[in-house]
């Protein structure tokens, strides 16, 4: 700026970047990292990243990539309802904060409920009938609740009708009119076929769904008699897509039977809630409740009526690990800061020790003030869709959108939800989407922090108290986390049996700094498999590796080291490692054009960023007759 031209913003002295000076900077980066040779797009399109449902993230988005903004986002509390379901969005008192509770001892669960309630938590999620607090106690559990305050939403599974009767029973006693409570019902039967894989009642859980709702339409306007559950889908390892398809095609399948039962269009939609996982995939998390929003509008706009989606939001189950639980707190943070600013009504966010079993209070304790904070003092509620406008998240709610939209013309084409889960075309489609899924986590192109990524065996183990089985017979339930546990359940019976566990000797090359990249990784790889790196002496060659390797007490052993040191020594040594006795020989790194001279040698196996790092180290375990 100068005395001349005091308005004159200092961009103006730069000239404009195109699209395509970019390009040729990316082509360079990638000709210097060694890359294959790309120009233009193709340079561009190399640093792409591919998500499932065919969507691929690109590494830079501008004006052009975004869709017509007017006509796929609209305005805050408008058709199609994408940047909020309501004018204010959560500005006003923030978004409903709804812990979960699944005590089966009444009084235990009353204690928590109201510890939870006096300590930020606005509403709760209470667990009723197999699983949770039995229906006949349901008032014991809610003593002291003030339910013309508290929003309560019931988890009854195929009892949610007479849990739905003991709820205004306990309303009734506590003088509490049903048009002053708010919250669900929970009665959700095509969620309740997804789970247990019957269908045998579904005819009459419909039926009592629809007196539920016709009963709160009359009496409870503030209270939703279904949920369109979408975690079960989630669950079973389906795409963000699958999960919107299936929840559309439930709505749908619902509004079919509020309709035929007298229920106008405007006030059947005003009876459903839509549950979705939230995911430590930030802007996947926030694109997915914005397209789910945009998509039911379409719904209710082709059904005649202009209802936003009423949406319930949990931290995902699948991303929870059992090892090294304490990383599932950042994972539900993300989940948590993207539920709210992907516009959630309501945000469950699920304790670190969840897949543990039942939390304790001290897990409950960081739940509910990972929302306060978000909340209170990050105010992440203070802006309506804060996302919104960003060029990336419009163009991923579009491309979503489009997907999971034509996901559910296929149910729909099928017959609807209740045939498509009937037939096994949902199964069949969740199945392969998670096959795809496992092997990217099996490569660790996917990785788990803690799991596949920088484990740690000394850790100690997380015990809590025995969680309700789950109902089962359905759709399977799904974890990441789930074929390196295996691994480390077989590695923790051997120490329990033994008192040690399977160990893998290092043979390291050379001095470390030319070993010590590909021991570190040979390393965090072996103990995602629950096998103990043994590296001692720091480095050995031909003469030494044998007496090494027999002292160290390893089954079997790794090779570390730089590919010009392989090319000198490790034939020698691999030889001299089996010879001693190495049930197995790893090479950490690709073997290139020596592959067969190193199997001749005697190494059986290589292991290199994106190999399969689940079947190496079970094929590891197994040669050492780890059970």
């Amino acid at each position: 700026m100068t005395a001349q031209s005091p308005e004159l913003p200092l961009a103006a002295a730069f000239a404009d970047a195109d699209r395509e000076q970019w390009q040729r900077l990316v082509e360079g980066v990638l000709r210097k990292s060694g890359a294959a040779e790309a120009t233009g797009a193709a340079a561009e399109d190399a640093l792409a990243t591919a998500l499932q449902d065919g969507i691929r993230i690109r590494p830079l988005y501008t004006a052009d990539d975004a869709p017509a903004a007017a006509a796929a986002t609209g305005r805050p509390g408008f058709p199609p309802f994408v940047r909020a379901g309501r004018a204010q969005g959560s500005t006003v008192a923030g978004w409903d904060v709804r812990q979960r509770h699944a005590l089966a001892d009444p009084r235990r669960a009353n204690e928590a409920v109201l510890a939870d309630l006096e300590n930020g938590v606005t509403s709760l999620w209470l667990a009723v009938g197999d699983g949770g607090v039995p229906v006949a106690d349901l008032a014991t559990a809610l003593d002291g609740v003030y339910l013309d305050l508290a929003a309560v939403a019931l988890d009854a599974g195929a009892d949610f009708a007479a849990a739905a009767e003991a709820f205004f029973g306990v309303c009734e006693g506590k003088g509490v009119a049903p048009s002053e409570t708010a919250g669900g019902l929970g009665a959700d039967p095509l969620g309740l076929v997804a789970r247990t894989g019957r269908a045998d009642d579904l005819a009459g859980h419909l039926e009592a769904a629809a007196g539920l709702a016709r009963r709160c339409a009359g009496e409870a306007p503030r209270l939703r008699a279904l949920a369109v559950d979408a975690l079960p889908y989630h669950e079973a390892g389906g795409s963000a897509a699958e999960e919107l398809g299936c929840s559309l095609a439930t709505g749908v399948a619902y509004l079919r039977e509020l309709t035929a039962a007298g229920l106008g269009m405007e006030a059947a939609c005003g009876q459903l809630e839509f549950r979705y996982a939230a995911t430590a995939d930030q802007f996947l998390t926030i694109a997915k409740l914005r397209a789910a929003r945009r998509l039911w509008s379409r719904v209710a706009e082709a059904c005649g009526a202009a209802r936003a989606q009423r949406q319930h939001a949990v931290t995902s189950t699948v991303m929870m690990t059992r090892r090294d639980p304490w990383v599932n707190m950042l994972r539900t943070t993300v989940a948590g800061l993207s539920a709210g600013v992907g516009g959630a009504d309501a945000v469950t966010v699920l304790p670190f020790d969840d897949a543990l079993g039942l939390p304790d209070a001290f897990a409950r304790r960081i739940a509910r003030n990972t929302q306060s904070i978000l909340l209170e003092e990050s105010h992440l509620s203070k802006v309506i869709d804060p996302a919104g406008g960003s060029w990336y998240v419009e163009r991923l709610t579009d491309e979503l959108a489009r997907a999971a939209w034509g996901w559910f013309q296929e149910i729909e084409a099928a017959g609807g939800q209740a045939a498509a889960l009937a037939s096994g075309m949902v199964g069949e489609r969740l199945a392969s989407t998670w096959r795809k899924r496992s092997a990217d986590l099996a490569h660790r192109r996917e990785p788990v922090t803690g799991v596949s990524e920088f484990p740690f065996l000394a850790e100690p183990p997380v015990e809590r108290e025995p969680a309700p089985v789950p109902a089962g017979g359905g759709l399977p339930r799904v974890r990441r986390d789930e074929a390196y546990e295996a691994l480390r359940a077989r590695s923790d019976a051997r120490l329990a049996a033994t008192g040690s566990r399977p160990k893998a000797f290092l043979a390291a090359l050379g001095p470390a700094a030319v070993h010590t990249a590909r021991a570190t990784f040979a390393s965090n790889l072996l103990q995602a498999g629950g096998i103990e790196p043994v590296h001692d002496p720091v480095s050995v060659d031909a003469e030494s590796a044998a007496e090494a390797f027999r002292a160290s007490g390893a089954g079997i052993a790794c090779l570390c080291s730089s590919d010009a040191l392989y090319a000198e020594q490790a034939e020698d040594v691999a030889a001299s490692l089996k010879a001693a006795g190495a049930r197995q020989v790893l090479l950490a790194g690709k073997p290139g054009e020596r592959r067969e001279a190193y199997e001749r040698a005697g190494v059986d196996a290589f292991v290199f960023a994106g190999c399969d790092a689940v079947g190496v180290l079970t094929s590891a375990l197994d040669v050492m007759e780890v059970a």
